[in-house]
This record gives C-alpha cells, structure tokens and sequence, in this order.
C-alpha cells in the first residue's frame, strides 16, 4: 500500500513553526515499520521563500504537486489584509473537488476561506484571528472556543500547538489511535486534546513548579480501570476538588471527567487495535464498566461502535 501523500502548500513569510506542526506528524518515518505517510512542501513559485524566522527556505514543488495530494496542508498566512492569489485558490478548489483533504493550521484558515471550501461551515483559527476571519468571511461560522473542526474533506486549527492535536487526530481517523500514539511519543507529547477542548485566549496565572499536574496524569493513566472519581484525585493529589477542577481547566483546558474519559477511549481503541479481546473485557480493563456503556460512548464521540472500530484498524 502507497503512503498517503501529504503536500504543504507554504506562502511568504512562512511561519517554519506552523509548517513543522505538519512535518513532525505526516513527515517523520517510524522505525518500527512501515511509513504510512509521505511529505514534501510546495508553494505558488518555486524558488527561495522567506520565512518568519529570518531564514529563507528553497522549495523546489510548484502547485501542480496540490494535483497528487491526497492531504493538502495550509500552515498559516502572514499576509494580513491581502487576497489570496487566484492561481492558489484555484488549485485548492480543484484539489478538493478531486477528493483530497484539505487542512489549515491556525491562520491558514484565510486561504481556505478564500477558496470558498469554509462557506456555511463552521471553522477556527488563533483566538487573536477570530474577529479578523469573522468579519472578512461572514459566510463562515466562526468558533472560536475550540482547538479544532474537522469536517472530513475540510478541517482547520486554531494556533501551533491546535495544529498538532489536529494532525494527530487526522492521523487517528486514517491509521488509528496505536499508530498516532507512537508518533506523539517519538515527539515527546502528553495524551491528546479534543478538538472540542477550549483555546487558551488568555494566558492562566504562572503556575508553580509544584503545581504540576504531570505526576496525577501518570498516577491516574495507569490505574485507568478503577474507580477514579474527583474526590479520589483531588486526594491522591493533596487538593480540594475545586482546586483540582480549577488546574484542570488551566493546564489542559478540559475538566478532570472529560480529560478521564478521553484517556478510557484512546486505551479501548488501542485494545481494539491490538488484541483479540472481547468488549467487556477491554470496558472492564478501562473502567467504562460494560460493554453497553464502551458502545455507547464510542458511538457518541467517535460516531462508531467498537466492532466497526477493531473491524477498520484491528491487526496493524
């Protein structure tokens, strides 16, 4: 099987922060197999391209490489207030109309929105873009209290670090939650974020260096198929509920349930993937205590059942 080709579409100045969002996850070869994905870089002109970091880069694509995209990556526009060229629309329309997915991290959102692929869609970008989208765009519903919106053929992100929980949760949809899992531990990341999480519009108060969730994190991942309620946390980590609750929302952005919840699903779809296990057992193992509640929570925030999950990604 061909890799699934991935082609980042830059623009001048290009943010090499953005574009390394993509190039991490879909560029990065795993050693312990197969690659899944094959990456390269275009832009309208090949040649030298500025970039945000004061460096200039040599990209060798022009958009005729958007014609074999499977994946098409926008990793940001700098420039503010100016239209996207025509030349560059046009190869994204066509390239969508073709079947391949189209993706925009942070402001790349504008590109997309020029193309018309946002139109009566909701979308994201960095909170401090929101207004500024909103207003050019008004035929775009705009979020801005989400780190992600995927739409299947058309997905966008909110700033740098939204991009990368974008690019592994696409990873997640193609290759499954085990295979996204090793390419966020090769980029040393902690589990991931919803894209339903809220952006961090306003920067929480400096935490302490005891403050720290990272030891509850660990504790509670490895205990995932007891009963973990808030109380038992906010024990565990010398707190008050409300304390806990309130770091929580600080520091991931998700309140102690939803994050537990999402860390139960990643662990049942990685059973699902990797072994022969019946449901209940896996919901017994995760602490979603029955088969019932796993179908049911796997139907309501992967819009499947964990038959069909283990029947599409099971034995990679």
């Amino acid at each position: 099987m061909r890799p699934h080709r991935v082609v980042a579409l830059l623009s001048p100045p290009q943010s090499p922060f953005e574009l390394a969002c993509a190039s991490e996850v879909f560029g990065t070869d795993p050693q312990d197999g197969p690659a899944r994905y094959s990456f390269r870089v275009c832009a309208e002109q090949p040649g030298p391209l500025r970039t945000t970091a004061g460096f200039t880069m040599l990209v060798d694509a022009g958009l005729a490489a958007l014609e074999e995209a499977d994946t098409v990556v926008v990793p940001g526009y700098r420039q503010h207030g100016t239209p996207v060229p025509a030349t560059v629309t046009d190869a994204l329309r066509a390239a969508h109309r073709r079947g391949a997915r189209i993706v925009a991290i942070c402001t790349g959102a504008f590109v997309l929105a020029g193309a018309g692929l946002l139109d009566g869609r909701r979308a994201t970008t960095h909170w401090r873009s929101t207004a500024r989208l909103a207003a050019a765009f008004p035929e775009v519903q705009v979020d801005q209290d989400v780190l992600f919106v995927d739409h299947g053929d058309v997905a966008t992100s909110a700033g740098t670090g939204a991009g990368i929980d974008l690019c592994l949760h696409l990873v997640r949809s193609d290759h499954g939650a085990a295979y996204a899992a090793r390419i966020a531990r090769n980029m040393v990341l902690p589990p991931h974020r919803e894209g339903s999480q809220l952006q961090y519009a306003a920067p929480p108060p400096p935490a302490r260096a005891d403050d720290s969730l990272a030891p509850l994190l660990e504790w509670a991942s490895s205990r995932l198929g007891s009963r973990l309620t808030l109380d038992r946390l906010a024990a565990h980590a010398g707190l008050s509920g409300r304390t806990l609750a309130r770091r929580f929302t600080e520091q991931l952005g998700t309140s102690p349930g939803q994050w537990l919840l999402g860390q139960r699903l990643d662990a049942a779809r990685a059973l699902l993937e990797q072994t022969d296990l019946p449901v209940e057992t896996i919901a017994d193992r995760v602490g979603l205590a029955s088969a019932v509640n796993l179908r049911r929570r796997f139907r309501a925030h992967l819009g499947t059942t964990p038959g069909a999950y283990r029947r599409t990604f099971g034995g990679r």
